[in-house]
């Protein structure tokens, strides 16, 4: 199934799949973090006919209904498919110079070139964590690269 990604200068990116039966769903995310759940007319794509405004709260719940929680799951697929990415689920250990910190402290992918993709935590996934997310002891840290970099990301994460 193919998504289609637009960014909409202003305001943020856009998201639209195709159903199996020719309708168009979109999800439009907004710059200050909103996110809206759009139904595209079915004889004009252009044309949205409905529009639900989302809180993050509850787009991370149709989200979660919709299958979120399978991102782990899909990664590990992904890396199967292409040699040398590796994805690995690091625990944000008691104690670990991250406890109560969010991630943009790390500079991960700065320093490593790996990237921090989700967070689980109590069995609930958050796909592309932003800047601010605050990690917590237990969360368990899904990362995407090359083996030298997730490794890398792990010791940033256990020493700082």
């Amino acid at each position: 199934m193919d998504v289609e990604r637009t960014a909409l200068p202003g305001i943020g990116l856009q998201h639209v799949l195709t159903t199996g039966r020719g309708r168009q769903i979109g999800v439009v995310s907004h710059r200050n973090g909103r996110k809206d759940l759009a139904i595209y007319d079915k004889d004009d794509p252009d044309s949205c006919v409905v529009t639900v405004k989302l809180s993050t709260e509850e787009a991370n719940a149709i989200a979660e209904l919709l299958g979120t929680g399978r991102v782990v799951e899909r990664l590990n697929d992904l890396h199967r498919q292409v040699e040398g990415l590796m994805t690995e689920q690091i625990p944000i250990a008691p104690g670990s110079p991250y406890d109560g910190r969010p991630l943009a402290a790390t500079q991960a992918r700065t320093r490593t070139g790996a990237s921090i993709v989700a967070v689980v935590r109590d069995g609930q996934v958050q796909a592309s964590p932003r800047p601010d997310f605050i990690f917590t002891s237990g969360d368990i840290v899904v990362v995407v690269g090359t083996d030298e970099g997730t490794t890398a990301v792990a010791a940033i994460l256990n020493n700082g």
